[in-house]
């Protein structure tokens, strides 16, 4: 397997955000524990590059990702993971006082039908819904709150644009497998988990499971570049995800 991904440059929507955040950032961002030069397109040490195991999977669903003020710097942040597998992933920053056009748009596209993705205890009964259920020729669009447990519940009482979508409450029955930043509660997800539950509930099995599969290797590079000890490209997440990976790579 190539040691440099091909030649797919990180123009998704999450790099994209990246960028204009560093723009207007007055002080350059240094991640927790930050040793050593990433990888631009993986955001992990160059010693421990993800970019050879990249997933390429096709999927019906869209993800909207709304995203608290800088989660997109964070080298650990799943959003950049559901961007780099579902292609039509678009990425949003969050400010209480304004919004980017775009967004409102996006949410009205007749090709999209959009579910907020939240549990469903901080909604109104009649908002909560527990499936995904799409009209004739509309496409599932999750918009997920891409922040700190806090920061999300305030994003969601806070964001007026988002009031009239339903909202998909999830009852996941696995635990939080995420070990990068935790919650203080394990039936939190971090934002990749979430997309790959709905995902599922949306039909696109193979692309919730490269996903899942995704988040563990990415997890493995990560903290082995934190740890300073080699990964084992042999191990059951990364021969999952081979599965999913581009032919001949």
């Amino acid at each position: 397997m190539s040691a440099v991904f091909p030649d797919r440059s990180r123009t998704h929507a999450v790099a994209r955000l990246r960028a204009e955040r560093l723009a207007r950032a007055s002080k350059p961002f240094l991640a927790r524990g930050s040793r050593g030069e990433r990888c631009p397109g993986c955001r992990v040490p160059f010693s421990h590059c993800l970019c050879a195991w990249r997933p390429v999977v096709p999927a019906r669903s869209g993800v909207c990702l709304l995203m608290h003020d800088v989660e997109p710097l964070k080298p650990s942040n799943t959003g950049w993971l559901i961007a780099d597998v579902v292609a039509d992933t678009e990425a949003f920053g969050w400010l209480r006082t304004a919004v980017d056009p775009a967004l409102p748009s996006l949410l009205a596209d007749p090709r999209w039908q959009p579910f907020l993705v939240f549990p469903g205890e901080y909604a109104a009964p009649e908002r909560v819904v527990s499936e995904v259920v799409v009209e004739e020729g509309r496409r599932p669009l999750f918009v997920l709150l891409d922040a700190t447990w806090t920061e999300a519940r305030k994003m969601f009482r806070k964001s007026p644009y988002l009031d009239g979508l339903p909202v998909l409450s999830l009852q996941p029955e696995q635990l939080s497998r995420y070990r990068l930043r935790r919650s203080k509660r394990d039936d939190h997800l971090c934002t990749a988990e979430v997309a790959a539950l709905c995902l599922d509930l949306a039909g696109d099995r193979d692309a919730a499971e490269a996903l899942d599969a995704y988040l563990d290797v990415f997890t493995d590079h990560y903290l082995g570049a934190k740890h300073r000890r080699p990964v084992d490209a042999g191990d059951g997440a990364h021969r999952r995800l081979s599965a999913f990976l581009p032919a001949g790579d």
